[in-house]
């Protein structure tokens, strides 16, 4: 587990904090693309996954979006959530992310916590705040603070670091579509980058 934090740590250091992590601004190409194409984990689906901070204000007004566009997509498109490891404020609630998500509590976790940070305006960017927050709203605290740290935690932050390292993503929210396409909000709109993804994947469909 050490060996492991120590690389994630030397790999922040050496890439992601070099890089500023911003919020996507708008007025940029809608899509970029991605070379070489990542891995998927979807099998025959269409896979797409969205990197996010909970910290992000564009995050938190994309969410909505999203979620409505959840209850249209075909059932040959799989969609994945990755949180965002670009630097170690981001990190922090990265682990609370997998760590909610292995307890089967993201429904108590995810839509809660970002509601505390944008429209409640709530300082929850340490460890010991984020398990104290799990704890409100209805997590074991222990068993929350165990999988926070444990090894396949560190495993699952080290994919998602790679991820975006590997996507070249510098901002979020971001896309990625099927590992060939990166959608960013510089598309213009929420409304534009959701039609974006939706004409990337009915481009992979037909090839």
């Amino acid at each position: 587990m050490r060996v492991l934090r120590l690389l994630t740590s030397l790999l922040l250091l050496a890439g992601v904090l070099n890089v500023p992590a911003q919020e996507h601004s708008h007025g940029g190409p809608a899509w970029t693309q991605i070379k070489p194409a990542l891995p998927t984990r979807s099998g025959d689906k269409i896979e797409v996954v969205e990197i996010f901070w909970y910290g992000c204000s564009h995050c938190y007004s994309f969410e909505p979006h999203v979620k409505s566009w959840l209850k249209t997509i075909p059932e040959d498109v799989a969609f994945r959530p990755v949180p965002g490891v670009l630097n170690s404020r981001w990190a922090v609630h990265a682990r609370g992310y997998f760590a909610a998500e292995k307890m089967g509590a993201l429904e108590q976790f995810h839509t809660p916590l970002f509601r505390a940070l944008h429209a409640q305006q709530r300082n929850i960017f340490t460890r010991d705040s984020l398990i104290d927050f799990a704890a409100e709203v209805g997590l074991n605290k222990k068993e929350f603070a165990r999988h926070y740290d444990s090894n396949e935690t560190e495993v699952k932050m080290k994919q998602a670091f790679l991820m975006a390292r590997d996507a070249r993503i510098t901002g979020v929210p971001a896309v990625i579509v099927n590992g060939k396409y990166l959608v960013s909000a510089s598309a213009g709109s929420f409304e534009r980058m959701i039609e974006t993804i939706d004409e990337l994947i009915r481009e992979e469909r037909r090839r």
